[in-house]
């Protein structure tokens, strides 16, 4: 049996998946059934910002399934140590469904990412992971993320009906250097 963990892992399944940048009518799936609801409009503004070329959201869909995965890119924001705008790009809300986690989606997501990045000039991508998620951080530190600084991991933001909620999930700042690989 094969070791999920290993690099040379993979499922069958990773090579149906279509990655691409999400469009507007895709915004309802993101919320998956309800699990989500409450970021509607985080994933409306994250839009917003895709529509003046601030942010990328992409989705990994499979067919027959919908969307099973999702990443965003803030290109730039207030904090340039996350972001920047020219060579330092921001990873976040980035998700797997839990059924399709541990096959290699997530790697894959990650890949398209990184090489988008590339092309477009991208030399750092930045990321949280909250400190308890050790799979989350295993799977960066696998793919060559290295841990850079802490964060407090609080925020906020309104949810569906309107309310502000607070959120409070340690973490830690980690970091890749990208670049072009020549075979």
């Amino acid at each position: 049996m094969a070791n999920r963990s290993s690099t040379s892992f993979h499922h069958p399944i990773v090579d149906q998946i279509f990655i691409r940048l999400a469009v507007k009518t895709d915004l309802p799936a993101l919320e998956w059934e309800g699990e989500y609801t409450h970021f509607r409009r985080l994933f409306s503004e994250a839009y917003r910002r895709s529509e003046k070329g601030l942010t990328l959201m992409w989705v990994a869909e499979l067919p027959g399934k919908g969307i099973i995965g999702q990443a965003f890119i803030q290109l730039t924001c207030d904090r340039p140590e996350l972001a920047n705008g020219f060579n330092r790009a921001y990873l976040y809300s980035f998700r797997v469904r839990a059924q399709f986690r541990n096959l290699g989606i997530g790697t894959k997501i990650l890949q398209v990412i990184e090489a988008d990045l590339i092309d477009r000039g991208y030399q750092y991508i930045t990321l949280n992971v909250a400190r308890d998620n050790q799979d989350a951080q295993r799977l960066y530190e696998k793919l060559g993320y290295k841990i850079v600084a802490p964060e407090p991991g609080i925020w906020s933001y309104q949810d569906e009906k309107g309310e502000w909620r607070t959120v409070e999930e340690p973490a830690w700042r980690m970091e890749k250097r990208i670049y072009k690989t020549f075979s």
